[in-house]
């Protein structure tokens, strides 16, 4: 299942049954669990298992609100049925769960590593922690999704419509498991706040808001120009991808020269 997951083939979306799904959810689930601990250890072992309890609902929450519109989107695209649009998705949040979960050692090493929660250093810290395992999710859901390109050129009926399909899938999973990530905060657990499950104000703010403060503070008040060069340095990282999904074909006249001198 973790090889069918991180290289999916067409059959991956055939025959959606009720044990196929919870095997991949379960999967999924363990994974986000492991890497959840890890990223609220740095707070407190509590936050840890909070985390770890918080993670796959926050995935839940997002495959639930998201799956409906992409359901309906891939029916009106005339791409997916609704049931293989969900298990799409699912599966392409359990891959971005595998590559989260296969860093948990890594990701356990910095909560060590870094300066404790009761520290002088604690709020700087707090944000580079903030920071780095917001883009460490991001790419990991870039690349989930990512990995079912190959699938939607399939089943869809043209390479455009396989491509706004995963375009939609980008851009709904990652704003409502933003503002997801924010209702059900704390994830990382402030220095300042006492260890809790939720917030009593979920709803007060917003997770952009909090990023970009974030990273204001973290790069002395350069918040923009930092943004600037983390759309950069993803560009760089997607044109590779881009150019694998969508390979260069050889011209008409050029396979039409090859055809007829072939003996």
């Amino acid at each position: 299942m973790i090889r069918r997951l991180l290289q999916p083939q067409a059959d991956l979306l055939d025959d959606p049954t009720p044990g196929k799904i919870a095997r991949i959810a379960g999967l999924a689930a363990l994974s986000l669990a492991a890497y959840g601990f890890t990223t609220g250890y740095w707070r407190s072992p509590v936050m840890g298992l909070y985390v770890a309890v918080k993670m796959p609902l926050l995935v839940a929450c997002t495959l639930c609100c998201n799956g409906i519109l992409n359901g309906l989107l891939g029916i009106l695209l005339g791409g997916l049925g609704f049931r293989q649009s969900l298990l799409a998705l699912l599966s392409a949040f359990a891959a971005s769960a595998l590559m989260l979960g296969s860093l948990a050692p890594v990701t356990l090493m910095l909560a060590l590593d870094a300066p404790p929660p009761d520290s002088p250093q604690a709020g700087a810290a707090h944000s580079g922690y903030l920071l780095f395992h917001v883009f460490l999710v991001a790419l990991a859901g870039i690349a989930g999704t990512l990995t079912l390109h190959r699938i939607l050129r399939q089943r869809c009926p043209s390479p455009g419509v396989a491509t706004l399909t995963m375009l939609a899938w980008l851009a709904g999973n990652g704003f409502l498991g933003a503002q997801f990530s924010w209702i059900l905060r704390p994830f990382f657990g402030s220095p300042r706040l006492e260890v809790a499950f939720f917030r009593p104000d979920p709803m007060n703010g917003s997770f952009y808001e909090a990023v970009w403060l974030a990273l204001d503070r973290s790069t002395g008040g350069n918040a923009a120009l930092a943004i600037a060069g983390l759309l950069a340095a993803l560009a760089l990282i997607a044109w590779p991808v881009v150019r694998t999904l969508h390979p260069r074909n050889q011209s008409p006249t050029r396979n039409l020269t090859e055809t007829t001198t072939r003996p």
